[in-house]
């Protein structure tokens, strides 16, 4: 049985949870949260919309595999550490750069950013690769 205020609802709260699971995301590569809770919140707005619309539909309107997302994350975070050896540090030591230096607009990004967007890829691939499959069932 098909609810129409759960459809609206699912609509709706998707790009709202995403967004938010984007914010989170930057705000903890110096906080706590980031790449973990922002990819729990991006695999629960997919999550909710397989709940309204089912999970066949929700494949067809994501562009990407869950699985290849996990294994994207898990690369990239993997990757995030070899900055700090070709510096001569120990692996998956921070290393912060700065765009725009001087200006009103200055930004700093490192490393720890890198990883975080990995973690949150493998976090949401493999959150909606098992839930999807425990929802197909």
């Amino acid at each position: 049985m098909e609810s129409i205020i759960l459809q609206i609802a699912a609509r709706h709260m998707r790009p709202l949870l995403i967004g938010l699971s984007l914010i989170v995301l930057y705000r903890g590569h110096n906080e706590p949260g980031g790449g973990f809770i922002g990819g729990l919140m991006f695999g629960a707005a997919y999550i909710l919309y397989a709940m309204a619309f089912g999970v066949v539909k929700t494949q067809k309107s994501i562009f990407f595999n869950p699985i290849n997302l996990t294994a994207l994350g898990l690369l990239i975070a993997l990757i995030s550490g070899l900055p700090a050896i070709m510096l001569g540090d120990i692996f998956m030591t921070g290393e912060w750069y700065t765009f725009f230096q001087g200006t009103m607009m200055e930004l700093k990004l490192g490393t720890p950013l890198i990883f975080d967007v990995g973690v949150y890829f493998a976090v949401a691939g493999m959150l909606m690769l098992v839930m999807f499959s425990i929802m197909e069932e």
